[in-house]
């Protein structure tokens, strides 16, 4: 009995290009961990798989910006492009933006300025957001989808 193609595990080139996509949110984000890396120093090694992300953004001007447009408009929109990686990439994309709309509210409200209140949100943003990146690679790893509950719903009705 052949299977077809939708019921097969994506190949592991595209499991991989799927699960890097998450070192995007995963990139602003870490910041969110400043106050925890005091404590577990041995957490700042999370952030070695993000130099490249935080190289071009900085080299860039508006490399953010840019970095999101290409993924956008070159991967997500492209159907020639497998639909492993472009929900990955779409989804990875949301999370993103939660991410830095997240940071603004922190920016706006001075979270950062209050001790333990703000401390506490941080580590929390932190320790959230990591708990969904890993979930997210690990599932891609995996030949899963990694269904994040309306988000994911959201990524199937874009594409």
């Amino acid at each position: 009995m052949e299977v077809s193609p939708s019921m097969q595990d994506p190949p592991i080139w595209q499991r991989l290009l799927a699960a890097l996509a998450y070192l995007l949110p995963w990139s602003d984000a870490f910041s969110f961990g400043r106050g925890l890396f005091g404590l577990f120093p041995a957490l700042q090694w999370l952030g070695v798989p993000i130099l490249p992300i935080a190289l071009l953004e900085q080299a860039v001007p508006f490399g953010g910006l840019v970095l999101f447009l290409v993924l956008f408009l070159a991967v997500v929109r492209n159907n020639k492009v497998p639909y492993v990686i472009r929900f990955n990439v779409l989804q990875a994309i949301l999370i993103d933006i939660v991410v830095v709309l997240v940071s603004l509210a922190f920016q706006v409200l001075q979270l950062g300025a209050l001790d333990f209140v703000g401390k506490t949100l941080s580590n929390t943003v932190f320790i959230g957001i990591l708990v969904l990146v890993l979930f997210a690679v690990v599932q891609n790893l995996r030949g899963k989808e990694a269904d994040i509950p309306s988000l994911s719903e959201a990524v199937r009705m874009q594409l």
